[in-house]
């Protein structure tokens, strides 16, 4: 299998141990991750013509990769060390 980029774990380096408590104790935090990794993975996918799909449907799926990256950032920045 290829190289994914853009994993969490890449993305928030140092924030590693807060993002498995948080996936542990925080069930919304917990869904986000799920759902940034699905569609983080549809991406790559999409990216390297595994499942083609349309420009429009791309740039969707990015933004939606985006949204899902700025509410986790949030999340870590307000989660106690």
């Amino acid at each position: 299998m290829s190289h994914t980029p853009h994993e969490l774990a890449e993305e928030f380096p140092s924030k590693i141990e807060e993002m498995r408590r948080l996936k542990e104790t925080n069930a919304h935090f917990a869904t986000l991750s799920d759902r940034y990794h699905e569609i983080n993975r549809a991406v790559h996918r999409a990216e390297t013509d595994v499942e083609p799909t349309s420009d429009q449907h791309m740039t969707e799926m990015r933004r939606e990769r985006m949204r899902l990256k700025d509410e986790i950032a949030a999340m870590l920045a307000e989660a106690p060390a």
